[in-house]
């Protein structure tokens, strides 16, 4: 997968926005002002590439357990997060589905007033 694919992927989503806003290498997608995914571009650039992406905690015991190449989220809730090294045991469709499923938990968790929003929106 190229980065610019999974850019495409996570920005046509509803709601999504993308920002900077922890440095300038770390590229974070938002639904409604919520974290769903994190890239960080250096890695990317090292030939490493690599997503953080929220997870359901007894999904995320799975997948870590499943595949070598999910891990528990860096610099993240453990418990919550994780972090996945694309291009290896995980193909581009699995990687979609994390994305769906990270979204989907955040938009899940949004306040009623921000689902209703997001609902709204074109």
């Amino acid at each position: 997968m190229h980065i610019d694919q999974l850019r495409e992927y996570c920005i046509q989503k509803k709601g999504v926005t993308e920002h900077f806003p922890f440095d300038d290498v770390t590229l974070v997608f938002k639904v409604m002002g919520k974290m769903f995914a994190l890239i960080g571009l250096n890695k990317w650039e090292q030939g490493e590439p690599k997503i953080n992406l929220k997870c359901d905690p007894d999904k995320a015991v799975l997948l870590r357990n499943t595949y070598e190449s999910v891990k528990p989220g860096f610099h993240m809730n453990k418990k919550h997060w994780n972090t996945v090294l694309l291009n290896n045991d995980v193909n581009d469709d699995l990687a979609f589905e994390l994305i769906d499923h990270s979204y989907n938990l955040v938009v899940k968790g949004l306040t009623k007033k921000l689902q209703k929003e997001l609902n709204t929106l074109a």
